[in-house]
């Protein structure tokens, strides 16, 4: 099996990814591990790989264009990308059933954010699955990427005798996250919803507070229970 770890701490990597069933499912063969660094394919003579958000609010967005580009240089085209996780506190829980389903893939390219998020448009473009490790916040998603190659490397044939069991943990908290935008405002085709342009906060304020529980009503219900939704522009 192939993975392609992206992400703008490759060092991060050095030691788990070099030791124990890591180590040994590499050097076996039974798994290709490649990290690469987000940066080789950021521009400017800094290779930022971020931008301040449309809409306004605290911390910065990771742009879509470095995310594109690694993907194409990848693989080619990115309808020729394998099966791509974006780890995400949106996504959807990494459990046993969805480990074993990763794990029968020939390929996965492993996408980690850092700072505020990742543009909306990585989500809905490149991401094939969104995956979260935990109801937790982290710095970045290099710790959850570390799980998530172990969880699936154990289940590859060869490296274990027998796949162990996981506890699942149950989550408790709030609403998910609503979209995060930045330049350009118009990528491929897909432009940043008007509202978040506007300038108007209050607009922006109701806009997010209406995605974020539409997205957790669509993707975790338990999380909502009976709380009544909004209207979305």
């Amino acid at each position: 099996m192939r993975i392609d770890v992206v992400t703008i701490f490759p060092d991060y990597f050095h030691g788990p990814f070099d030791v124990s069933l890591l180590g040994r499912a590499r050097r076996s063969g039974l798994l290709d591990l490649r990290v690469h660094d987000l940066r080789r394919w950021a521009t400017g003579r800094h290779r930022t790989v971020d931008d301040t958000p449309y809409g306004g609010g605290p911390g910065m967005v990771m742009a879509p264009a470095p995310f594109f580009d690694a993907t194409e240089e990848l693989y080619g085209a990115v309808a020729d990308r394998p099966r791509t996780v974006l780890l995400t506190p949106r996504g959807r829980p990494l459990r046993q059933p969805l480990v074993r389903e990763l794990a029968t893939e020939p390929g996965l390219l492993v996408l980690c954010g850092r700072y505020e998020g990742i543009d909306e448009r990585v989500h809905e473009a490149l991401a094939t699955d969104e995956v979260s490790v935990g109801d937790y916040v982290l710095s970045g998603g290099e710790a959850a990427a570390c799980v998530l190659v172990e969880a699936v490397t154990r289940l590859l044939p060869g490296v274990l005798g027998n796949a162990e069991s996981v506890v699942e943990e149950s989550f408790s908290g709030s609403r998910l996250e609503y979209p995060h935008y930045t330049r350009p405002a118009v990528y491929r085709g897909m432009a940043v919803p008007e509202v978040v342009r506007s300038g108007d906060h209050a607009r922006v304020a109701a806009w997010r507070r209406a995605r974020a529980l539409a997205i957790t009503r669509e993707r975790r219900p338990d999380l909502v229970g009976g709380e009544p939704g909004g209207e979305v522009d």
